[in-house]
């Protein structure tokens, strides 16, 4: 048997929030390795989109020979689908909802940690080691907007055939409205890689009406103790504030599902209702719609850490 026959590439697939060590034979089609994948995950091949998979470009052929792709060891691959039970599911709306896991009850913690001499060295680390590659140009003026991604715009554990069914209703709308008063950030705890790839995947990199300045990833992050919970990771905003100083605690307000994520700066995160379930809860969910008003009340305010954001829906404009 001719070596070339017998040569493969071991890729990562990632779906699901799970990955899959899937075994590419150069000389085979790349309808062979769907076939693979679906031996793993369960996804028909006509169901799977390989979304980082492009060849010159574009999006391959089922008959592309996978020797065309040069893939290395241990290169990951994205993919959306679902496998026919979820689809048929999807149909139905479950009559018990599974309910959300409750964020850590961190207030009796939080000023404590937050001026903890040894994290605050940790924050210093990565405001001189850490590099931030610049997408667009910082506008004089703006105040920063720093989101997360996972739950908080985008449903990355369930099933779907496209990007538009796992992201967040009115994203874009919320996105060019903020645009306005804000610089936006997207800080997610994952590689940067799949920071890119998601925000292609949703039309956010591209999108005409707003700008992203810059993504960070989890390798900006730190790791805190606490007495209660152990070892955890949190965003620290004073890496943003350490490389840029016309952005403070005054100007910045941060969004996330999760509230330990700004344990290092409390006064400037909200925590918002995490976006799960999207196939049923697409129709209901107008968290960002509401935000953004909330965003453009806040806009003008000389401080927004002197706000509790945690009643932001209860917050009156001043007249």
């Amino acid at each position: 048997m001719d070596v070339d026959t017998e040569a493969f590439t071991v890729v990562n697939v990632k779906w699901s929030g799970k990955e899959y060590p899937i075994k590419a034979f150069h000389a085979n089609t790349l309808l062979h390795f769907k076939n693979a994948v679906c031996e793993a995950t369960g996804v028909l091949p006509e169901r799977q989109k390989l979304l980082n998979l492009r060849l010159r470009g574009k999006a391959p052929a089922d008959d592309t020979r996978m020797k065309e792709f040069n893939l290395q060891t241990n290169a990951k691959i994205m993919m959306m689908g679902s496998r026919e039970e979820a689809v048929r599911e999807m149909q139905e709306v479950p009559k018990d909802l599974p309910e959300v896991v409750n964020d850590l009850d961190i207030e009796e913690e939080v000023i404590a940690i937050e001026q903890r001499q040894e994290y605050l060295q940790k924050i210093e680390k990565r405001v001189k080691d850490y590099e931030i590659k610049m997408l667009n140009d910082m506008r004089p003026g703006k105040k920063l907007l720093v989101l997360d991604i996972d739950y908080t715009l985008f449903d990355h554990r369930s099933v779907a055939e496209t990007g538009n069914e796992l992201m967040r209703p009115f994203l874009h709308e919320f996105l060019t409205s903020a645009y306005e008063d804000y610089d936006i950030v997207i800080w997610s705890a994952t590689s940067m890689k799949w920071i890119e790839e998601k925000m292609k995947l949703l039309g956010v990199s591209t999108h005409p009406n707003y700008k992203i300045a810059f993504y960070l990833d989890s390798l900006a992050m730190i790791t805190i103790h606490t007495e209660k919970y152990g070892v955890i990771e949190v965003k620290p905003l004073g890496v943003v504030w350490g490389k840029y100083e016309h952005y403070t605690s005054k100007n910045t307000i941060m969004f996330d599902d999760l509230s330990r994520n700004f344990l290092m700066n409390p006064q400037n995160g909200l925590k918002i209702r995490p976006f799960r379930l999207a196939h049923f809860n697409r129709d209901t969910d107008k968290e960002l719609q509401k935000l953004s008003h909330y965003l453009k009340d806040i806009a003008a305010l000389d401080d927004l850490s002197s706000l509790n954001h945690g009643k932001w829906e209860k917050y009156k404009k001043p007249h």
